[in-house]
């Protein structure tokens, strides 16, 4: 059996990493490149004259136009963290170059930190991937499909609308032979016909061609993009489906991800996040040995996010 160019590709060794990360001037230098890749831009007026001073222990940047100072980490993701940067780009290249997902509690044993810390951490880098990607627009042949995760393990009703469980959608992009390009994964409070018309008209690209199973409120939607195919298949024949291979194998995935990396996760609160998680590795995959790089240009144009709001589960979106 042939090896599988994305699972074999080579990523970021440890090696590498530390070559290129493994102080904490090393780190502080990428992050100023990524963030003023050009030098200096004040984020108050977009001036670049400048003076640099050092107080605290501290980098600060003073504009020579409108007098206002900010440091390396002020108005990005790493905003107000007492942690060193080197525990960042630590805690960027696990999440990015593990081949399965990372759980909080397996960052804590990595990175010598506790578990809250890792918490804070992964669900800010969560945060930095769900905004980078919430803008994202599906085009050319899309095949979607809903799903549902969570709830109690046994008994009760299966499937749509059971008890306890989180919906969310999957949609794939495919080329002309019928293999993935991008995809979306976005959570849905149910699958009613005006939830699932304003997911299309934030999702999909208005040239598209969209293929489901023939349920309903789906139909309703696909009124909207240039063409809509409905394949009637039984729920339980969809894995025999061909044009289901792709969109199915990514459901598949992400709730195994659920049920073995994050035993706990709280589905109902937090599955943005984890969606936004495998989305965003899922729309990069044939890159890894970019991704801690890619990450770093994500968290510097994300907001500071303190852990009182991300607790509340929200992301913010295009």
């Amino acid at each position: 059996m042939p090896q599988n160019p994305i699972q074999f590709q080579p990523g970021m060794s440890l090696d590498d990493f530390f070559a290129r990360y493994g102080t904490e001037a090393q780190c502080a230098a990428a992050l100023e490149a990524s963030r003023w890749p050009q030098g200096f831009v004040c984020p108050h007026c977009g001036a670049t004259s400048h003076s640099r001073f050092h107080a605290d222990g501290r980098t600060y940047w003073q504009c020579a136009q409108c007098r206002v100072q900010t440091s390396l980490t002020c108005g990005t993701l790493f905003e107000s963290s007492k942690l060193p940067l080197s525990k960042w780009f630590q805690a960027m290249y696990l999440v990015t170059q593990n081949k399965n997902n990372l759980s909080a509690l397996s960052l804590k044993r990595h990175l010598g930190v506790c578990y809250r810390t890792a918490w804070r951490l992964k669900h800010k880098l969560l945060e930095a991937m769900a905004e980078r990607e919430s803008g994202r627009l599906l085009t050319g042949v899309v095949v979607a499909d809903d799903a549902v995760v969570g709830g109690k393990r046994s008994g009760g009703k299966r499937g749509r609308g059971a008890e306890g469980k989180a919906v969310f959608i999957a949609a794939v992009e495919v080329d002309d032979d019928g293999h993935p390009r991008h995809v979306r994964l976005d959570p849905l409070p149910d699958l009613k016909g005006d939830t699932l018309r304003a997911w299309v008209r934030k999702a999909l690209d208005p040239d598209t061609h969209l293929v489901t199973d023939a349920f309903a409120s789906l139909g309703c939607a696909g009124a909207q993009v240039a063409a809509y195919g409905a394949i009637v298949v039984s729920p339980r024949k969809s894995s025999e489906i061909d044009a289901f291979r792709w969109v199915n194998t990514i459901i598949s995935n992400f709730k195994t991800a659920i049920r073995g990396t994050y035993h706990h996760v709280n589905v109902h609160k937090y599955l943005a996040r984890y969606l936004a998680e495998a989305q965003y590795r899922l729309n990069r995959r044939f890159d890894l040995p970019s991704l801690v790089g890619r990450l770093l240009h994500a968290s510097v144009r994300t907001p500071p996010s303190p852990e009182k709001w991300l607790r509340q589960g929200a992301v913010r979106t295009a």
